[in-house]
């Protein structure tokens, strides 16, 4: 009989909640991230955080900084840098749309969430634009208008 694979396939890793709060978010795209062996024995152990991480397309090339990954229990000397800069993996057309599209102002790559696809660590990229103080204000009041009217109905 095939073993059930369920634990790993199509498995959310982290989510970037922060994200959906401090941007508005416009295109999506999903990405593989070049990784080292400790660090996807991290990954698997829960030990990823995409708070403050953001991407960036420099010279034809797209990479993922201030991701992140703590570091493997089991990994002695040859444990990897906890923050270091990861390249993504997508295809040309699609780096040269992420860097056209955050060439204009207000414009950047947010990592939204990492998940496991068939046994691979994939990263949904946003192309996002910041909210202002106000944005997050209204928000904040239209959930609050409907959590009063949906506690009286």
């Amino acid at each position: 009989m095939k073993k059930n694979k369920k634990s790993t396939q199509n498995a959310v890793i982290t989510v970037n909640r922060k994200a959906r709060y401090d941007y508005h978010l416009h295109d999506k795209y999903e990405a593989g991230i070049v990784l080292q062996g400790t660090e996807v024995k991290a990954i698997r152990n829960g030990q990823m955080n995409l708070t403050d991480s953001y991407a960036q397309v420099s010279e034809g090339e797209a990479f993922l900084i201030n991701a992140f990954i703590g570091l493997y229990d089991q990994g002695n000397r040859m444990n990897h840098d906890p923050k270091r800069v990861r390249k993504l993996l997508l295809h040309r057309r699609e780096i040269n749309k992420l860097e056209r599209s955050t060439k204009s102002k207000g414009m950047t790559l947010i990592p939204t969430q990492a998940y496991f696809n068939e046994g691979r660590v994939k990263l949904e990229i946003a192309v996002a634009e910041g909210k202002r103080l106000y944005d997050k204000r209204d928000k904040i009041e239209r959930e609050h208008a409907n959590r009063e009217i949906r506690t009286y109905t």
